[in-house]
């Protein structure tokens, strides 16, 4: 299993305009149920998630599939020897809808495979309700809170083209790149 590249808004250089593009569009419903494109657009996420060690989660529109997929780790995630790639460890959730979003908002860094390099100050709900669709095109509702609430909160908003750059918050990047992400974060450069 090759790993699939992850599409990205800028690389050493520049913006990557296609990507963004990509990266930036809200994503379609898939047909419940679930036909054979469907399938396999629920396939090959889920095979670009599990060959990757460095993804608490991935969604479709990072790899290039404009559905509202999303799939992540459900444990595991302080302590990478309890993280298996067994179907019990992670979740894959079609068609996601935040149905309700309860607590105070906690800040966090973030970071994302569409935006390497940089992190940023997102604040997420500690508990969410979801209601989705699973592999078999069951309708599930499922409730998530704290650090799994802001992994599935994070996910489902590129499924909505926003990425952790669209907050507020601050941003921390490597020194070395900070006349690209100087230019880049105060609007000279469209992303």
């Amino acid at each position: 299993m090759s790993q699939k590249p992850v599409l990205t808004l800028w690389n050493e250089e520049t913006i990557n305009e296609a990507d963004a593009r990509i990266l930036r569009t809200a994503c379609a419903d898939i047909p419940v149920p679930i036909d054979n494109n469907g399938i396999r657009d629920v396939d090959t996420l889920m095979e670009a998630f599990l060959v990757r060690e460095d993804a608490l989660g991935l969604a479709a529109p990072q790899i290039g599939i404009g559905k509202r997929i999303i799939v992540f780790r459900n444990k595991g995630f302080d302590n990478k020897s309890a993280w298996t790639k067994n179907e019990e460890n992670y979740d894959v959730l079609i068609n996601p809808r935040i149905t309700q979003a309860r607590g105070d908002l906690v800040y966090m860094a973030e970071g994302c495979l569409s935006c390497p390099e940089i992190q940023v100050e997102v604040g997420r709900f500690s508990e969410i309700k979801v209601r989705a669709v699973d592999i078999k095109g069951r309708k599930i509702n499922a409730r998530y809170t704290d650090f799994l609430a802001r992994v599935v909160q994070h996910e489902i908003d590129h499924l909505n083209g926003k990425l952790i750059v669209d907050y507020e918050g601050a941003i921390s990047y490597p020194k070395k790149r900070s006349v690209f992400f100087n230019k880049l974060f105060q609007g000279d450069v469209p992303y």
